[in-house]
């Protein structure tokens, strides 16, 4: 393998690989992965992450007050808004391109391997290394290497089977469950919640989110057949007070360990609050070991004054005040819903949609549709952006044909949405949502430009 290659062409051999769509449930070839790399998933404490929605925020607040505390930290998050190297991070920001380069060039000889069948059970299904698995060995490798003093791993679907559980968290977190991949997953929650719970190891803390009964027992007996704590949001920690404030909000949390006070969160929403809750949580369980630790009041504010979550109900222009969210199923627009109507005062708001084939649109569009005076459907830069004209012929259903435009490519989509925003006598108080998608998310990131320090930021 040469060592000229660019970052470019190391994702463009990634991608030949299965995608993250096609699955073989199985961590067969992980094992096979880890087994010739000398494990390197075990050189230091791992935070898991699993859930429906809220992972890469949690995982963001996570790192963010580990490094507070004065830990280097690793982070891997899928999937990625605009570069697959924001999925490997390093105290805080996405790996260099040498460093990425790097990462594959010493992983190819091993994927060469597994992709033969080394390492693998001969009753195993025999398919190639996927892309999603290549990607975390290649941050398990990056984190070993660095070194770092803690990893936080969020998966990519599921938990028993998923790729990264290879690695056995010390803490597992377990963000609100919901339907999701019913293909893969299940069904129903109980299926989903007992595939999820399977990032929860012998001797860990499991951080739980609140959850539905069903969900809740599933996770409790999973702590119990393998003797982990269990802590519970609204029972062992939780959000005390939440007010809505310039730019974010103001909260109050009893951690596992003690109550914190006066904590600015530039993040919108009582599920930010909810995941704030739980990354706090988590440190406290960290450094607790036998009974959680009390973390410094005045270190954990200036942490969670320096969070952000790229993607999630992000502004990314003024005039008109115009936010990308990544919500992508009903679970996720349901939360989105609610902190517009919270959190924001439109006067007119005009939505641009695209989504995955694969999604639940029409749920998502009727959510959206008593918040939207109009909406704008369009694609994003996916193979599996759903057809625009069944996208739109299910906008018409929810809005009536009056309150939908279709705009093939996204650049014109955003125009019209600004100038709809803008039309009639609504002046001020009038914005824009780009959402359905984390794909549209990261197309309109790109678009907007928006990776600038916001003004609270030094």
């Amino acid at each position: 393998m040469s060592s000229d290659l660019s970052a470019d062409a190391v994702e463009a051999l990634l991608q030949r690989r299965w995608p993250e769509t096609r699955i073989e449930p199985s961590l067969a070839r992980m094992r096979a992965l880890m087994d010739l790399m000398d494990q390197p998933q075990t050189r230091y404490p791992v935070v898991h992450i699993t859930g429906s929605n809220g992972k890469s925020s949690t995982a963001r607040m996570v790192d963010e007050l580990f490094r507070a505390l004065g830990l280097r930290t690793g982070r891997f998050t899928s999937p990625h808004l605009e570069s697959s190297r924001e999925r490997i991070c390093l105290n805080g920001e996405p790996i260099s391109e040498e460093r990425y380069v790097a990462a594959y060039t010493e992983l190819e000889p091993y994927l060469q391997l597994v992709d033969a069948g080394h390492g693998i059970d001969q009753d195993s299904t025999q398919v190639p290394v996927s892309y999603f698995e290549a990607m975390t060995a290649m941050a398990y490798a990056t984190f070993a290497d660095a070194p770092v003093d803690v990893a936080i791993v969020e998966v990519g679907m599921g938990g028993s089977w998923d790729a990264t559980n290879v690695a056995d968290g010390r803490i597992a977190i377990v963000t609100p469950i919901a339907l999701e991949h019913t293909n893969y997953l299940g069904d129903n929650v109980e299926q989903i919640a007992t595939e999820k719970s399977g990032i929860i190891k012998d001797s860990a803390t499991a951080i739980l989110a609140a959850q539905t009964q069903e969900v809740a027992e599933i996770l409790l007996r999973r702590c119990a057949d393998v003797g982990a704590v269990a802590a519970r949001e609204g029972v062992e920690f939780g959000v005390l007070d939440r007010q809505v404030a310039v730019g974010g909000q103001m909260l109050s949390i009893q951690g596992l360990a003690a109550r914190y006070d006066n904590l600015l969160l530039h993040l919108w929403g009582t599920h930010q609050a909810s995941n704030a809750a739980c990354a706090l949580a988590a440190i406290e369980a960290f450094f607790g070991h036998d009974s959680p630790q009390t973390i410094d009041e005045e270190v954990l504010r200036e942490a969670f004054f320096e969070i952000t979550s790229p993607g999630r109900l992000e502004i990314v222009r003024t005039s008109p005040t115009t936010l990308v969210d990544a919500s992508h199923n009903p679970a996720g627009m349901k939360a989105t819903v609610q902190t517009l109507q919270e959190s924001f005062d439109f006067s007119r708001l005009i939505g641009v949609f695209a989504a995955s084939s694969d999604k639940d649109i029409p749920a998502m569009i009727e959510l959206l549709e008593p918040v939207l005076d109009e909406i704008v459907i369009t694609t994003n830069n996916s193979a599996r952006s759903r057809d625009i004209d069944s996208t739109a012929a299910i906008a018409v259903e929810y809005f009536g044909s009056d309150r939908v435009v279709v705009e093939p490519r996204l650049p014109e989509a955003l125009e019209t949405a600004v100038s709809l925003a803008e039309d009639g006598e609504h002046f001020a108080g009038v914005g824009v949502i780009v959402t359905g998608s984390v794909y549209t998310a990261g197309d309109a990131r790109k678009l907007f430009n928006p990776d600038r320090k916001k003004p609270w930021q030094k």
